[in-house]
């Protein structure tokens, strides 16, 4: 690390006279921005709680007291601290460190957070443990911020934390946001806690008073304490919802304020049972461009640390759209003509490119929050009432409600849209992010249509499929991160065939079935093979469910050897669907599937995780001349 300190270890760090605390903190964020502007990546939110990170772990004895951050992403500061500075190169990069807290990587990670508010039940569960070993004095600490305590799953925790009332110290990191900028009722009343909200002015009053009080008699103190007690038991608890919850609440504080961090947390050390101290912070402090604008920053690219632009070398990128970029074009486009689309996003709209849409039309777009299943519940009960809700939720994410998927939806035949982005793999986030079982998950669900286009013309056209399409259930679209391909320019739509796929080359001998843009790669591998006098046939599916049943027996009445391409697990699969068709009718060809296979896919980027797992072109081409060496062979 540059600077004056060399941290390798918190023992290191807690040997260092308090003095000299802010000026490693000043070490620690120009080392972020130095790395960050040469590598990429999450960036605003670590640079938010260096100072909490310092005083944490100049306290708390860890890794014996244990630390959970939550999301994980706000813990670079922390990773450097703990001897990762000589592998911060290769944060987020393939075979290098996670850009996540891991359990496999580091003792000092307690536990795994790709995803957020998970930290308060993990917590819990390890408070739990130690109490029932009788270790009573190691601490457990959860850094949560103010947008993932609005899931429902850290309101779950907190109930139970009130309840179990272990030793730990929850620490509300609030910024004002998540990725962009946090909503919802909890954010309010967060802001009404900073504000000098009544019941702080009522222990600053009962302080003064009993203080006053302390030369009169003791049957004086003690009927204050008594009014003290009820007016707590009554004010306190209908104003306070973590006091109500019967977790003590302190602050709010300042929480670049190193002194005061450290003090305070020395104090709530001695204080058994659960507390929760709310400091507030500023996401990107340090960095002026990421202070003015937090969502832009959130995580970046490589960027000058003097001006703060952006160097990504776009040059080749200048005729190419994202799916994501056409998505949010082609939903507002649709929106205008058909009035009973409403788009839903659990905390997401940048990201899914929504926030057009909410601007041009604020009471037709949803941000309901870091919560996925009640995104899609509150989906079904918009369905329920007549309108047509397209539900925009990342792969990974739509994992956390797949029961509201199945029981609120499917079963009750509600027509939603689900606009499933980051399908696949996505690339640097790891595996806690990859997009890889949806396919799997989906296609067994009854009532649900599932597609995954090829090119971005597909794209827009399955999109204005969906808006009419005549289904009893869901209609689930599938996209990756980053560009796609155009294959038509035109502005006009046209409506697919629920579950039909196209033929786009014919060939002999071998047929290539893909699905989503990985079609590309075979459509590269016939191109190149062509060149070579190797005619392959190749079919884009289109649809994973329901199957293109005429396609399918043309193909397997067609040829010997097929081959399958998807960009998800191989387990469950399309090619497993075909595998299942294959033995439902009785045709004996050799199949090969290329996809994941049965593993959690690794971090790096989409092109490198394509070929590590034997997907991309030169595997496709690999898997063809294999075939014709045994035939030869043979």
């Amino acid at each position: 690390m540059t600077g004056n300190y060399q941290i390798n270890d918190p023992e290191e760090l807690r040997k260092l006279p308090p003095h000299v605390l802010p000026e490693l903190g000043q070490d620690l964020r120009n080392f972020l921005i130095d790395h960050i502007a040469m590598y990429g990546g999450h960036f605003s939110s670590s640079l938010g709680v260096v100072e909490l990170t310092i005083a944490l772990h100049y306290v708390f004895n860890t890794p014996k007291d244990k630390l959970i951050w939550d999301v994980g992403h706000q813990a670079y500061v922390h990773k450097l601290l703990t001897g990762r500075t000589p592998l911060f190169h290769s944060n987020r990069l393939l075979g290098g460190i996670s850009g996540f807290p891991s359990m496999e990587e580091n003792e000092f990670d307690a536990f795994g957070t790709g995803h957020s508010s998970t930290s308060l039940s993990a917590i819990l569960g390890m408070a739990c443990a130690a109490s029932y070993r009788g270790d009573h004095n190691r601490q457990h600490i959860a850094v949560i911020g103010d947008g993932a305590l609005t899931a429902g799953l850290a309101f779950e925790a907190l109930n139970n934390i009130g309840f179990e009332q272990p030793n730990v110290l929850i620490i509300l990191n609030d910024n004002n946001m998540s990725i962009d900028v946090a909503t919802g009722a909890l954010q309010n009343y967060l802001a009404d806690l900073t504000s000098g909200q009544a019941y702080n002015k009522l222990k600053v009053h009962i302080k003064k008073l009993l203080s006053a009080n302390k030369r009169r008699k003791a049957r004086s103190i003690a009927a204050i304490r008594k009014v003290e007690k009820l007016m707590k038991q009554g004010l306190l608890a209908s104003s306070n919802i973590f006091e109500a919850l019967n977790i003590r609440y302190f602050g709010p504080i300042d929480g670049h304020d190193l002194p005061k961090l450290i003090k305070i947390f020395e104090r709530l050390k001695q204080i058994p049972g659960p507390k929760i101290l709310h400091c507030i912070t500023q996401k990107g402090k340090g960095f002026p461009p990421a202070m003015l604008n937090k969502e832009l920053w959130h995580a970046t690219g490589k960027f000058d640390k003097l001006t703060g632009m952006r160097l990504e070398n776009k040059s080749s990128q200048l005729q190419k759209s994202t799916f994501q970029e056409v998505f949010g074009e082609t939903l507002a486009q649709l929106a205008l003509s058909n009035k009973h689309i409403v788009a839903i996003s659990p905390a997401m709209l940048s990201g899914s490119k929504l926030t057009s849409m909410k601007k041009a039309m604020p009471h037709r777009v949803f941000d309901v929050g870091i919560c996925e299943q009640h995104a899609v519940t509150f989906s079904a009960g918009l369905a329920a009432d007549g309108l047509l809700p397209f539900c925009v939720i990342y792969s990974t994410f739509l994992q956390r409600a797949y029961d509201q998927l199945i029981h609120d939806v499917a079963l009750q035949k509600l027509q939603v849209v689900f606009c499933i982005d980051r399908s696949g793999v996505v690339g640097p986030d790891g595996p806690t992010h990859q997009g890889a079982f949806d396919i799997a998950f989906l296609r067994c669900i009854p009532h649900i249509v599932g597609a995954s286009p090829m090119t971005l013309t597909d794209f827009r056209n399955l999109l204005f499929t969906a808006q009419d399409a005549v289904v009893d259930g869901p209609f689930a679209i599938r996209y990756p991160k980053g560009f796609g391909i155009q294959d038509q320019h035109t502005d006009k739509f046209t409506k697919l065939e629920i579950g039909k796929g196209r033929k786009l080359c014919d060939g002999k001998d071998i047929a290539i079935l893909s699905l989503g843009p990985v079609g590309q790669y075979a459509m590269e591998a016939c191109s190149e093979l062509l060149n070579e006098g190797i005619c392959i046939a190749h079919y884009d599916l289109r649809f994973f469910k329901p199957l293109d049943e005429g396609l399918l027996h043309e193909v397997f009445q067609t040829y010997s050897y097929v081959i399958t391409v998807e960009d998800g697990c191989t387990a469950g699969g399309m090619g497993s669907a075909i595998m299942e068709f294959m033995v439902d009718h009785g045709y004996k060809a050799n199949l090969k599937r290329l996809g994941l296979p049965d593993v959690f896919a690794v971090q790096g980027t989409q092109e490198e995780l394509h070929r590590r797992y034997g997907y991309d072109k030169e595997a496709i081409i690999l898997a063809i001349k294999q075939h014709y060496d045994n035939m030869a062979s043979y």
